[in-house]
């Protein structure tokens, strides 16, 4: 059985060392950035490859691909796509829907063309009037039913083209004033004001994947951030939430973490948590979490089955229609 975590690496192909590693380690899936993608053929060759090494041609492969700021696969070799915030704040409700729908559709079609079967998106973090920029417009709104609508249909357009959404971040990162990349998030939010962030990952809990937050509610676990809580993962996630889908760490090597990275993931298996995200290339780091990450195993393997077969092979698309109607949606929005 593949081990619990996903990893990435340093660059455009993958080094003897990497591909040794890969294939002692046998990672469950492996993760793009834009430090791996030159164009397609390039992008085809290192998925291929890595799917070579844990010998998986169904292995997952991730990437953020939620449109705005954050897009691994950009231009001008790929289409753009407008931010969550700007569909929804651009259009009236069943026409910002219509427009996610049709968005996450043309990702899916753009990230299936190249192999990769699993989009960190979309975003379910409620906006507030302080939401860090680190969010700021990749939340589709302010408003917890909005969120739930849009996410849901952006999924919706995932998944028809073949490509496993995962919501994140859970059980919600719009409250956090600071960015978890380089800083731990503390949010002293009420109890009842966090139930109002958890209503778009309850709306969606039967989707196939989330990925935590590194933040620390107080009202819920005044000391652990949730990626860690065994209370805020079995309490929240699991429990009050309902999401039974995979649950993977957001990213172990952000800042927000701290501790040699074999605790690190230790303490993130020890909450609950299923898969170990490790993304930035490094491959100490990465042996590291590979030391500590199991092999997948009772819940944790039914869920991770589940969401591989939730990639299934793609609702026919006219491309240029839908090309079309991505025009006329950004000549709307104003979007580039």
């Amino acid at each position: 059985m593949p081990k619990a975590f996903v990893c990435g690496c340093a660059g455009l192909t993958l080094g003897h060392e990497e591909r040794a590693f890969l294939r002692e380690s046998d990672p469950w899936g492996f993760i793009i950035f834009k430090r791996n993608v030159e164009d397609r053929d390039q992008l085809r060759d290192l998925i291929r490859s890595f799917r070579e090494c844990v010998g998986r041609a169904d292995a997952p492969v991730l990437v953020d691909q939620e449109g705005g700021r954050v897009q691994r696969l950009a231009q001008p070799r790929w289409r753009a796509y407008p931010a969550a915030g700007v569909i929804e704040a651009g259009l009236v409700p069943s026409e910002a829907e219509t427009a996610a729908r049709l968005i996450a559709r043309l990702i899916a079609y753009d990230l299936r063309e190249v192999g990769i079967t699993v989009d960190c998106a979309p975003v379910l973090d409620v906006a507030q009037p302080a939401t860090h920029a680190v969010i700021g417009a990749r939340a589709f709104s302010q408003r917890p039913d909005r969120v739930a609508a849009m996410g849901r249909a952006f999924a919706e357009g995932l998944l028809a083209g073949g490509v496993v959404p995962v919501v994140k971040h859970l059980p919600g990162h719009g409250r956090a004033r600071v960015d978890s990349h380089h800083e731990l998030p503390v949010v002293d939010a009420t109890r009842t004001e966090l139930e109002r962030d958890f209503l778009p990952f309850a709306e969606l809990k039967d989707l196939p994947m989330a990925m935590s937050a590194h933040v620390v509610f107080s009202a819920l676990d005044p000391v652990g951030p949730a990626t860690v809580s065994r209370i805020v993962v079995q309490e929240i996630m699991r429990g009050e939430i309902g999401f039974d889908g995979l649950i993977m760490s957001d990213d172990v090597s952000m800042k927000a973490l701290r501790g040699p990275f074999d605790e690190r993931a230790q303490a993130i298996y020890d909450a609950g948590v299923d898969i170990v995200l490790h993304c930035n290339g490094e491959l100490e780091e990465a042996r590291a979490v590979a030391y500590a990450a199991p092999e997948l195993s009772g819940q944790s393997l039914r869920r991770a089955e589940a969401a591989v077969a939730a990639a299934v092979l793609p609702q026919v698309l006219d491309l240029e229609a839908a090309e079309a109607k991505l025009a006329c949606i950004k000549t709307t929005l104003g979007a580039g």
